[in-house]
Parts: C-alpha cells; sequence; structure tokens
C-alpha cells in the first residue's frame, strides 16, 4: 500500500507541474491507476462513477450563485457600490482604503467569488487610491486580500464543496463564515487605517522638508445630496443579499433554491437598474457563467473520481490511519493539517485541496473531537492566504491584469501584511471558537457533544 500511494502521489505531482489543466491532470490519474490496480470492469463505469458523484442537490447552486455573479460582476455595479461606500467614508482617516474593503466584502458577499471581487472592485477602487495618493502596493494589498471575503462571506462556492466533502451542513457552514468575516473586514480596515496614517505623515514630512506634494493632503468633501443620490443604485443589491439569506437562513428556502432567487432577481434588478437586458447584453453574462461553471464543475468531476480511485486503493484510509497513529496532540495534528493545505495553497486552488484532501485529514480531525464546521472556516481562511501569496497566488495575477503598471513585487509586497493578518485571524478562532460557531448555534441550535 505504501508503494501504491507513493506512486499515486508522483504521478499526481509529476501530471500537475506538467502544466495540464487540473480537471485533466486529476481525471488522467484516476483512469491511470483504474486501469494498472483495479479490475478492467472499473473502467466501464467511469462515466457512472462521475455522474453519481456529481447527482447531488446542493453542487446544483453552483451555477446558479455564478450567475448571479456574474449578472452583477459584468455590469456598473462594483463601481457604483465602490463609489457609495468612497463618498460616505472619506471623512475617516484611510476611509477611502477602508470603503474598498467594505465594498469587496459586499460585492464578495453577493458575487461569491475571489477573482470577481478583485476584478469589479479593483478596477475602480485601485486607479481612484492612486490618485487620491496611496501607494501602488497599498491600493493593490487591500484589493487582493479584499477579494478573498469570496470565498469566506455566504454563499461561497468554496464552502458549498467543503460541505459536500464533508457531509455538513451548508447553511451551518454559511451562518460559521459570517463572524469570521466581520472579523477580517475589521482587521483589514484597522491595517487600512494605520497604513494610511504612516503614508499621510510621510507625505506631510515630505511636503514640509522638500515641498513634495502629495495627493494624500488633499481635501476632497462630499455633499450630503451627493453622498443620498449614490444610494438607489447601490440599495438594490444589498436589499437582495439581505434578501436572500433571510431566505435561507429563515427556512424558507434550499440553498439551491436560494441560488436561483438570487440569480433571477440579479438578472431583473441589472435589467432594472443598468437597462442590460437585450440578448447581446446578457450573452456575455451567459457566457462568463457557462465557461466557469464547466470548467468548475469538470474540476468536481475529476476530484471526486481522483478520490474515489483513492479510497478504491484505499490510500486516503492509510493515510489517515498513519496520521492517526502518529498520536499527535490535538492541537498539533491541526497545525500540521494547516500546513498542508498552506503548502497545497503554493501551488493549487482551493477548489482542489478540498476535493483533494478531504478523505485524509477529516476523519483524523474528526476523531480527535474538532468541529468539523469550526475547521472547514479555519481551512477556508487558510486557503484565502493561499489566493494572495506566492507562487500562485491567483488574485495577485487578476490585481496584475488590472493594473498592469503595478509590479509583481509591489503587489506580493502589498499583501504580505494582509497573509499576516489572515494567520492571526486563525489563531483568535482556534482561541475563540465562538467567532465561528456562535451564530450558527444560535440560530440552527448547538450540535449535541460539541
Amino acid at each position: 500500500m505504501l508503494a501504491i500511494g507513493s506512486l499515486f502521489a508522483v504521478v499526481t505531482l509529476a501530471l500537475m507541474l506538467s502544466g495540464a489543466p487540473i480537471a485533466f491532470a486529476l481525471g488522467a490519474v484516476a483512469v491511470i491507476f483504474m486501469a494498472f490496480f483495479m479490475p478492467a470492469s472499473s473502467l466501464d463505469t467511469i462515466t457512472q462513477n462521475v455522474y453519481e458523484e456529481m447527482a447531488s442537490i446542493t453542487l446544483l447552486s453552483i451555477p446558479l450563485f455564478i450567475l448571479k455573479g456574474a449578472a452583477i460582476g459584468r455590469t456598473r455595479a462594483g463601481q457604483d457600490l465602490y463609489a457609495a461606500m468612497h463618498a460616505w467614508l472619506h471623512r475617516v482617516p484611510g476611509g477611502l482604503g477602508i470603503a474598498n474593503v467594505f465594498a469587496c466584502a459586499l460585492f464578495a458577499a453577493m458575487a461569491g467569488s475571489s477573482p470577481a471581487t478583485c476584478s469589479a472592485i479593483g478596477s475602480a477602487g485601485i486607479p481612484e487610491m492612486r490618485k487620491r495618493g496611496y501607494s501602488p502596493g497599498f491600493a493593490a494589498g487591500i484589493i487582493a486580500a479584499g477579494g478573498t471575503l469570496g470565498i469566506l462571506l455566504p454563499p461561497s462556492i468554496t464552502m458549498i464543496l467543503y460541505a459536500v466533502a464533508s457531509e455538513q451542513s451548508l447553511g451551518r457552514l454559511f451562518l460559521a463564515g459570517i463572524g469570521p468575516g466581520l472579523l477580517l473586514v475589521l482587521l483589514f480596515a484597522g491595517y487600512a487605517v494605520l497604513r494610511y496614517r504612516t503614508e499621510h505623515r510621510n507625505a506631510t514630512a515630505a511636503f514640509a522638508g522638500a515641498g513634495t506634494e502629495s495627493a494624500l493632503l488633499s481635501d476632497e468633501r462630499f455633499s450630503m445630496r451627493q453622498k443620498v443620490e449614490m444610494l438607489p443604485r447601490v440599495l438594490p443589491f444589498v436589499v437582495l443579499l439581505i434578501g436572500v439569506m433571510a431566505a435561507l437562513y429563515g427556512g424558507f428556502a434550499t440553498p439551491s433554491e436560494t441560488a436561483g432567487l438570487g440569480a433571477l432577481l440579479a438578472l431583473v434588478l441589472i435589467a432594472v437598474v443598468y437597462g442590460v437586458w437585450r440578448v447581446k447584453d446578457l450573452t456575455p453574462i451567459l457566457s462568463a457563467t457557462i465557461k466557469e461553471s464547466t470548467m468548475l464543475m469538470f474540476i468536481i468531476g475529476m476530484s471526486l473520481l481522483f478520490s474515489y480511485v483513492m479510497s478504491y486503493l484505499h490510500i486516503s484510509q492509510s493515510l489517515a490511519q498513519w496520521i492517526v497513529a502518529l498520536q499527535l496532540s490535538k492541537w498539533l495534528l491541526l497545525a500540521a493539517i494547516l500546513a498542508l493545505v498552506v503548502v497545497l495553497g503554493f501551488f493549487l486552488p482551493p477548489v482542489s485541496i478540498i476535493l483533494m484532501t478531504a478523505p485524509i485529514i477529516l476523519p483524523p480531525l474528526k476523531a480527535a473531537g474538532f468541529d468539523l464546521i469550526w475547521f472547514g472556516i479555519l481551512m477556508t481562511i487558510v486557503m484565502e492566504a493561499g489566493l494572495i501569496h506566492p507562487p500562485v497566488g491567483l488574485n495577485l495575477f487578476v490585481i496584475k491584469n488590472i493594473a498592469p503598471d503595478i509590479s509583481l513585487g509591489q503587489i506580493i509586497r502589498g499583501v504580505i501584511p494582509f497573509v499576516a493578518l489572515m494567520f492571526l485571524a486563525v489563531v483568535l478562532i482556534c482561541l475563540m471558537p465562538k467567532i465561528a460557531t456562535g451564530l450558527p448555534d444560535a440560530v440552527m441550535g448547538a450540535v449535541a457533544g460539541r
């Protein structure tokens, strides 16, 4: 079993590093090992296995949430949301940075996608921050980090997959993400204030010493009339967010029904607010939805086939038993598993990490007495950090695409403090688990035996 497991890991790593698309790499590994180490008849069941693994009503919500995100992300909703936030917070020290954090959080909660949040908010936020004197790295760091909230704040596609892989309640998992999500928003906003004060102090010193002017020293004002005029385009989408969450947590609709309702209302809102209703206007939205949904579902299908082969060959069970046999203390076990997730985050997106590691890491964690809902939040935050740390942090390249004049080095230096804040949040949630579990326990009742 050790030989097969080692060979399985080597072949998987080789195909991953070859540059092959993740779905093809995972599917190829699964088929190769089915051909050589499983009965020949197993190859005849590949289609059936993939279909059965994906025949989950929970997974149905993914394309619908993607449609909702595409409808919002491909209109001016993100820019209007950002502009309204900026107008209301511009008098606060670092208010422009805080506005971007809040705008990212709200947009992430509506779209459920990290790259979409970075693109929608960053395309307006980064130029505006730089125009007002914010350093390029700081501006890029805020947007890149704010975008990661898309996989923590509900509706999160990553959490949907974790709920399926861990067989946990999706509603409880969504609720558990709200407290930590707000914690990260506060940490990011707090850092934005401190960093702004530092940059403002430096700009003041430079002006006093050498007469160097900075846009940070300008005094921009918005009248109350201007502030109020910005609200009509923003409030409908905030109402949509609240309504969808109320339908889900109030028990009025299942996650799939909620996703469908959200997608339909999003299409209605962009038609009413932005006049996006013609076929030529809707084609990019529907095309993007189909492309992203197909890609993601293909990855899910191949990942589940990959996990099925691991289970059939007893690789995942043997690895889980080996981890348990190490007899690590529960907190050392947790630290080791989170470190593994960090390393995988260097190379893989959250979707692949969840589906590849769940069969291995969840049984030992459950045996050690950890709440898998609580752990799902920790794992999500660590994977969030993976989206903004090198070498393959997806959000880094999204930011580089929308702000090509900012060097990758500046972007990386700008996100490092936010990565540190994410790990601080992990420590705080370990010390105070109620940050994650308090709200689902209050709304849905405490889990017996916790």
